[in-house]
This record gives C-alpha cells, sequence and structure tokens, in this order.
C-alpha cells in the first residue's frame, strides 16, 4: 500500500506537465474538445473543466489516448521531450549564429522545418558545409542531427530569439528596411498602423492578445509543414507595440504629459 501511495503522488506531481502534452497532442491530431466530449460522452463545457483544472481519472485519460491512437507511455515519452526543448539560447551562442549568413539562413530554415533534402534543393549550399553546419546546430541543442541527415528540431513552441541580442540586432539592421520596402498592395501583404490611448493594464492585455495570435500562427503554419516546397512560400509577419509617438509629434507635448508617461510607465527619464 505504502509503494502505491508513493507511486500515486508521483504521478500526480507530473500531472500539469502530462495535461499540457496532452492538449498540444491533441491539437496536433487535429481533434478538439468536442471529439474528447463525445468520445467520453460527456458535455463539452465538462471537459473543457477538466483540462482546466487538470483533473482526469485514469480511465477517462485511457480514452482520450486511445482517440489519438497513443499508449501512456508515448504522452510520457513526449512530455519529456517538451521538457528538455530549448527556450532561448546564450548571447555569446546567438552571436556565433548571426556572425556566419550562412549558418543563420539554415537555422532559420530548420526553424520553419526544412528538412535536409530540402536545403539542398533550395539553397546553393555546398553538401559538406552543410553538414557541417547542421552538426553546429546539433552541439547548440538546436537540432538532433540523426542517422541519414534527418533533422529533428528542439526547440520549444515558445523558442524566442534574445530581445535585443544579436539575432534581433542583425534583423533590426539588415532586414527591417528591405521588409518594409514594399507599398504593401499585393494580394499576399497586408500592412495595418493602429494608433491609440490606452492605461498600463490595457497595454499588458493587447500583449497577450498579440501573444495569442502569433500561437495561433504557428500552430496554422505547422499544418503546411508536410506540404512540398513547391506549395508553400517563405512569409514574414511583425507584431509589434510600443508605447511610443512620432517625433514630429511628441515635440508639441507639454512637458508636464511627457513627465507622467516616463513616472507611469517607470522608466528614468533620460
Amino acid at each position: 500500500m505504502h509503494y502505491h501511495s508513493i507511486k500515486l503522488v508521483g504521478i500526480m506531481a507530473q500531472i500539469k506537465a502530462l495535461v499540457t502534452a496532452l492538449k498540444k497532442q491533441l491539437r496536433a491530431s487535429g481533434l478538439t474538445y468536442k471529439d474528447v466530449a463525445q468520445a467520453l460522452e460527456l458535455s463539452e463545457a465538462t471537459v473543457k473543466r477538466l483540462f482546466a483544472e487538470e483533473n482526469f481519472t485514469l480511465e477517462r485519460l485511457d480514452v482520450i489516448l486511445r482517440l489519438m491512437n497513443l499508449d501512456f507511455s508515448d504522452l510520457l515519452n513526449l512530455m519529456t521531450r517538451d521538457r528538455y526543448q530549448l527556450e532561448q539560447l546564450t548571447e555569446s551562442q546567438e552571436a556565433q549564429i548571426a556572425g556566419d549568413v550562412t549558418l543563420l539562413i539554415i537555422t532559420v530554415s530548420v526553424i520553419y522545418g526544412f528538412s535536409f533534402e530540402e536545403l539542398e534543393d533550395y539553397y546553393n549550399f555546398d553538401h559538406h558545409k552543410l553538414i557541417q553546419q547542421l552538426a553546429t546546430l546539433d552541439r547548440l541543442k538546436i537540432i538532433d542531427l540523426l542517422p541519414g541527415n534527418r533533422i529533428k528540431l528542439r526547440i520549444a513552441p515558445n523558442f524566442r530569439w534574445l530581445a535585443n541580442g544579436p539575432i534581433q540586432q542583425f534583423f533590426l539592421q539588415k532586414v527591417q528596411q528591405d521588409f518594409f520596402n514594399s507599398k504593401f498592395d499585393q494580394d499576399t501583404e497586408k500592412l495595418i498602423v493602429l494608433n491609440g490611448l490606452c492605461s498600463f493594464s490595457t497595454n499588458k492585455e493587447i500583449q497577450k492578445k498579440m501573444q495569442a495570435l502569433v500561437n495561433e500562427i504557428s500552430e496554422l503554419n505547422k499544418r503546411d509543414s508536410t506540404l512540398p516546397l513547391g506549395e508553400k512560400f517563405g512569409n514574414t509577419l511583425v507584431v509589434a507595440l510600443r508605447q511610443w509617438q512620432y517625433t514630429s509629434f511628441s515635440n508639441y507635448v507639454k512637458q508636464d504629459f511627457k513627465t507622467q508617461t516616463i513616472k507611469s510607465s517607470g522608466t528614468k527619464k533620460p
């Protein structure tokens, strides 16, 4: 009895990570809470509550896994894999990538989902040089370079470049002018600039909505990951928010309001 109690405590300690892995696998399988509700013979609202409370019996968990054609061991493997996925590089690692344009191109491409064969088909890279660069990404833990030059991504869904780090600085200095050198009048282009007055709490809420949008778009990109190169094309989305005003406008703002904004944001006045 004591042994089983310890085992149960161990399972309960991992339940949050298990449910997170379960949610991700549901999305990857194209299943919804409605599908789960039908399998469990529960209402959709009840299923949403079970996921929110992370409260499943083993019987219900087994039904959901069978719905996805998974074993419990598969779910454990997914949970372990996600735990060790890379969320961010160090500044020196980013500097190494940013300092080598070929390595940077390959890095961004494998994050897009390029296979080794697609890298060779799409770019004019020397075969041996390509393998060397992928081996560098393997050492950086961005990928696992497997037998047959198969590429397995090791980055987490929330992987991000360092704020104001070498990669971000590279794109700001080298890429932004090229990106915005467009009239944004094509069917595949759209530019929206929205200005408004809002509180700091609303600003934070907008940031959360921006992140939710980015997450949703990432899932849409994953949906096309298995398409051949001829059926998908490079797209770049820039989502940005600043407490900012055009310099030509701010020159006319009274000093009292400028000072108020600085104090409210907790930023030291220069």
